[in-house]
């Protein structure tokens, strides 16, 4: 999950608005050090962006070089020159799994006022929030355990990354001086923390109070952490009374071929490029499409295809919050995952 969350960070906006993936380049003997010595850059930094002299008092002195860290973000798996696809019915099978749905029963039907609240004031429905919270830490069941500020101080040091990770941890030390004790900010090893899993940057920007009580608790409240993942849909462009999109059939006799997108985009082009183009609902079913077990959209909702296990198997199609979703985690089988996790809850 955490490997899937730094790859999160570094090719979407979602845990990080707007982070920028150039830095210095590696530095060739990561020791205590040298470490100490950078500390000195990064507590001048935090002062220039405004974080309290007592927040930097109290910080500093306590940060080690996590080597574990470090260790972590270099074996994250990568291998751009690969084009083969994984099939995607394995990954639902063990993240839409019977066990994640009856505790998404069992969380949905406990929070029911809460989440009633949160969907009247930003129109995202109740069983995504769920299926968000299911899907980032299993409903709060685990949440990460790395010291969050010394984890992002050892990745800004070792350089390959250090505009990002050097701009999460400020952002983290700005969490402090909200009020926030050091003992709450844990996480993932790559700066992801929380129920929700945001990153500092993101909390700062979208986490919101949900019960009142003047702080946003994304890590122990289950009114702010969704309070707070339903704000982070809304802000994403959630479009009120539309599904995510829904399962299909796929006629044997469908031309391919003048469905194929020639738009590249931007941001994870590898996701974006397994989407058709865009067609409307009506246009898709005079093609022959038929929905699995939920009745269509209205006529006019425009929806991309997926065929996410090839030709012959269950394909999807695609609204623009599903696009949502992707700002997330642009991950094709996350947010196909988040989906029918989210149906199947409610259902």
């Amino acid at each position: 999950m955490w490997g899937q969350r730094l790859r999160r960070a570094l090719t979407t906006g979602v845990m990080a608005t707007t982070l920028a993936l150039g830095g210095a380049a590696p530095v060739a003997a990561q020791d205590e050090a040298g470490f100490q010595t950078y500390l000195q850059e990064l507590r001048r930094q935090a002062l220039a962006e405004g974080v309290t002299q007592r927040t930097v008092d109290a910080v500093f002195p306590t940060l080690t070089l996590s080597d574990r860290t470090i260790q972590l973000d270099r074996a994250q798996p990568g291998n751009p020159g690969s084009t083969a696809t994984p099939p995607f019915a394995p990954y639902k099978a063990s993240h839409v799994d019977a066990a994640r749905i009856g505790r998404g029963r069992t969380t949905y039907q406990a929070q029911r006022v809460r989440l009633a609240r949160v969907e009247r004031e930003t129109g995202v429905p109740e069983s995504i929030m769920v299926a968000i919270w299911g899907h980032e830490t299993n409903y709060g069941a685990y949440t990460g355990n790395f010291d969050l500020l010394r984890s992002l101080a050892s990745l800004a040091y070792e350089g390959r990354r250090r505009s990002l990770f050097a701009g999460e941890f400020i952002a983290g030390l700005k969490i402090l001086d909200r009020g926030i004790p050091r003992e709450q900010l844990k996480g993932s090893w790559a700066g992801a923390t929380g129920n929700p899993q945001f990153l500092p940057s993101v909390y700062l920007r979208l986490a919101r109070d949900g019960d009142g009580d003047g702080r946003a608790d994304i890590w122990t409240s289950p009114a702010d952490t969704l309070a707070s993942i339903g704000n982070y849909f809304a802000n994403a462009g959630w479009r009120p009374g539309q599904p995510w999109g829904l399962a299909v059939s796929v006629p044997a006799g469908l031309d391919r071929s003048g469905l194929t997108s020639r738009l590249v985009s931007p941001r994870c082009p590898r996701v974006f490029e397994r989407h058709s183009r865009w067609r409307t609902m009506a246009e898709w079913r005079a093609l022959g499409v038929v929905p699995q077990g939920r009745g269509w959209p209205a006529d006019s909702v425009q929806a991309t295809l997926i065929e996410p296990d090839g030709p012959g198997a269950t394909a999807y199609l695609l609204t623009g919050n599903y696009r949502v979703i992707l700002d997330y985690n642009c991950s094709n089988f996350y947010a196909l995952s988040v989906g029918l996790l989210a149906d199947a809850v409610e259902g």
